[in-house]
């Protein structure tokens, strides 16, 4: 289930809800007047984002120890 941060950008007024109370947030109110972002997305994207870093440094990693334990055997 999402979550959603929807903010008026008339008052500048936060609400947080889920799927079903979006529906129901805007059976009552206009989409024109607010702004919707999805939290669900934004926080997979950031995870995302983190495991990349890791995979990254991990790799470095690899390649440094690799240099190092070539450079041991064979000099």
């Amino acid at each position: 289930m999402n979550n959603y941060k929807i903010t008026n950008l008339t008052s500048s007024k936060t609400y947080f809800l889920n799927e079903e109370e979006l529906t129901n947030f805007f059976k009552k109110n206009r989409v024109q007047n607010y702004s919707i972002t999805n939290l669900t997305e934004q926080k997979r994207i950031k995870r995302n984002k983190i495991l990349d870093n890791i995979a990254i440094v991990c790799f470095f990693g690899a390649t440094v120890l690799s240099t190092i334990l070539i450079i041991e055997n064979y000099y």
